[in-house]
């Protein structure tokens, strides 16, 4: 085993100008959803040529479930949804009593495509969440079109995809329903815990706000920060949730937002360093974007050939070995047995991601990878792919 630093598979990059920002947020003694919540938000439709407005929420996978609640759906209905992703993406389907129904995804891009949803569309689809695999788009106009012939709402899952565009619009600003973002601490920026929910909707959007915290009529901010004699009254509309996010969060994302684009650079270079030294290399390497679109690079998946010398799990085990972190992006759902079971799921009907699952691996990709860094890892993968392992 190396002596030298190991590399982890993702580490976040925090600045002193987040650290102050939470320092200040701790000495204001407003801790909760307040003013930093609204300022992010504002900052965050800032990104945006077009009207789109944001509410923070405590996850993506929050953000998720008050999309789908605030698209209306519910017991009975079903939702596509792609198998090749991460439980949440079907689970908060569940939480509305509604049906996922799982299709398989693209050989090159793993996205969901629209000729993998329309075999399974029925009376009782409603919706469709799109998922944009490592931070490259879906092909979203045959999808949204299809959606709209069947009047399906579309819901997409961009927790990889912050800063990615599809054609010239930044996703968040395409004709879908809804999009949520992740700001968990492996993501392309980070709150620690956290999401956004963007749309055009402002009916949705107020939902939404409605529903992330309790169904209560008015947010906490304004009733306990506002001077005049009835700010204690409130109504409860709705049977809502606990998902605002707090102040101290907001207060890291309000600086990550404004390095999103440097982030990105940078993991842009990190993949271009990838994409150069595996071309001789039996991998598969991600699917790159078109001309004028643009990578998130939130993840950097590689499929072994036949021919590289070692299976998947081998492979880990090596890297592992030399202190290089990975992952696997992702155990298929109709593996998981909560799906596989509840559903009935049969892996011949997803040969796409079941193949990819048995090769798949994750390379560490991140803003703060140095290029020494990046040049170890492709030290270590290519003297792997040649069989002189640890």
């Amino acid at each position: 085993m190396t002596n030298r630093q190991p590399i982890p598979f993702a580490r976040p990059e925090i600045g002193e100008a987040e650290i102050a920002e939470v320092v200040d947020t701790l000495r204001s003694g407003w801790l909760t959803s307040g003013p930093k919540v609204k300022l992010f938000e504002e900052k965050f439709s800032g990104l945006y040529h077009s009207k789109v407005g944001a509410v923070a929420v405590s996850s993506a996978t929050a953000g998720l479930h008050l999309a789908l609640e605030a698209c209306g759906i519910g017991p009975g209905d079903e939702v596509i949804v792609p198998t090749f992703t991460f439980t949440a993406t079907a689970e908060v389907v569940a939480y509305l009593h509604a049906d996922p129904v799982f299709v398989d995804v693209d050989p090159s891009s793993l996205n969901i495509r629209s000729e993998d949803m329309e075999p399974v569309i029925s009376e009782r689809t409603k919706a469709v969440i799109v998922v944009h695999y490592g931070g490259l788009s879906c092909d979203m106009a045959p999808i949204i079109k299809l959606a709209r012939k069947h009047g399906l709402s579309v819901i997409e899952d961009a927790a990889h995809a912050l800063p990615a565009r599809y054609g010239e619009s930044l996703i968040g600003e395409l004709a879908s329903d809804v999009t949520v973002f992740s700001f968990y601490a492996n993501k392309t920026m980070t709150t620690g815990e956290g999401g956004m929910i963007v749309s055009r909707d402002d009916e949705l959007l107020a939902r939404c706000r409605v529903m992330r915290l309790h169904g209560i009529s008015k947010d906490v901010f304004d009733r306990y920060n506002r001077p005049d004699k009835t700010n204690w009254y409130y109504e409860v509309v709705a049977p809502g949730y606990k998902y605002n996010m707090m102040d101290m969060a907001a207060a890291v994302g309000i600086h990550q937002l404004d390095r999103i684009y440097d982030f990105r650079a940078r993991r842009d270079a990190v993949a271009e360093v990838y994409n150069k030294a595996f071309a001789s290399l039996d991998l598969q390497l991600p699917a790159l974007p078109e001309i004028r679109e643009s990578h998130a690079w939130h993840l950097y998946p590689v499929r072994l050939g036949d021919d590289f010398g070692m299976t998947r799990d081998e492979f880990i085990t090596e890297m592992t070995n030399q202190r290089i972190g990975t992952s696997v992006h992702f155990i298929p759902l109709h593996f998981q047995p909560v799906w596989k079971e509840r559903y009935d799921l049969d892996a011949t009907n997803f040969p796409v991601a079941t193949d990819a699952y048995e090769r798949i691996v994750s390379l560490p990709i991140f803003s703060a990878m140095s290029h020494t860094e990046a040049e170890v890892v492709v030290d270590v993968v290519t003297r792997l792919s040649t069989g002189r392992r640890s």
